[in-house]
């Protein structure tokens, strides 16, 4: 099925990382304009902060502060009719790490930047517990002939513990919870896979046996050459990832297996979340004409913990 959206905005610099606020806005980060943007349902826009780097996820947090997952910069190529595509680790390579930012003031303060000695390289996506932590997927960058393998971290809101959950993984990209809590999702983008962990205590994951590569057990895998994105969860437990090429939304069961496929109108299909009163909008970033949408969903998205 295909998806019928709605445009919010247009124009934006590679949106990514969508939260719905309670007020009826949307913010977005621009991974190639390196700001945070209040997006109103009139299409009107706001600069809430500038980011630097690549911002590349976000979420709400506590103390109406914003975490924002900085993948540290790409670089860029635009087609003759505008539309923009990322291309390797940007030459000018900084900032990489998470950020938090205060919508009051705007101020941004750089959060973590290593797990002990290892440099977090390219932070995509994230999600929080309610109980202290988030975690986030570390997707890595990709360097002329190498590439970086990835992980998943757990770490405390306020900066002061930070710890590495899950590696290796094949560039881990979205990450999400189950609506109890007790099941930690990440999707893959160059495998378009999706992996679940129990969650034994925050931070601490159950792990699967070898064969499994990461300690998941696979929930899903592509519908011919879709590469995996960011991720929702429904009020129901169903995973919803957006995938790029074979754009759109595949909705997997908790239990394994695809439920029904939402085709995009562009191959940048990036990230989705949900918000509006019954919490049944999708709010879907289109990054690549740097589109905004928001479509009416068949059920209920599950409320995050802030």
């Amino acid at each position: 099925m295909k998806l019928q959206a709605r445009e919010i905005t247009s124009g934006l610099r590679f949106p990514e990382g969508p939260i719905a606020l309670a007020d009826g806005s949307v913010l977005v980060v621009e991974i190639e304009g390196a700001r945070l943007i209040r997006c109103t349902m009139d299409g009107r826009r706001e600069v809430v902060a500038e980011l630097g780097g690549g911002p590349n996820g976000a979420a709400m947090g506590p103390d109406n502060r914003v975490y924002v997952c900085n993948n540290g910069g790409f670089n860029w190529i635009t087609e003759p009719d505008g539309y923009l595509r990322p291309h390797g680790r940007a030459d000018n390579y900084h900032n990489a790490g998470i950020q938090r930012v205060d919508l009051g003031s705007g101020k941004v303060e750089m959060l973590y930047t290593h797990c002990g000695d290892t440099p977090i390289t390219g932070p995509n996506d994230i999600v929080f517990d309610g109980r202290g932590g988030f975690y986030f997927t570390d997707h890595g960058k990709s360097y002329d002939r190498l590439m970086d393998r990835g992980a998943v971290f757990y770490a405390a809101e306020d900066g002061s513990h930070i710890e590495e959950v899950v590696f290796p993984m094949i560039t881990p990209n979205g990450v999400g919870l189950s609506p109890d809590g007790r099941t930690l999702y990440a999707s893959e983008t160059e495998t378009g896979r999706v992996w679940a962990w129990p969650v034994l205590s925050p931070g601490r994951l159950g792990k699967e046996p070898w064969p499994s590569p990461n300690g998941g057990r696979f929930i899903g895998g592509p519908t011919g050459y879709q590469r995996f994105d960011s991720l929702a969860v429904e009020a129901n437990g169903n995973i919803c990832v957006a995938s790029l090429v074979a754009a759109g939304i595949s909705v997997f069961s908790p239990a394994g297996g695809l439920v029904e496929f939402h085709a995009a109108p562009e191959p940048y299909c990036t990230n989705i979340c949900f918000g509006g009163p019954d919490m049944q909008t999708a709010f879907i970033t289109l990054s690549g004409y740097g589109t905004l949408v928001a479509v009416d969903w068949p059920r209920p998205g599950l409320k995050l913990a802030y």
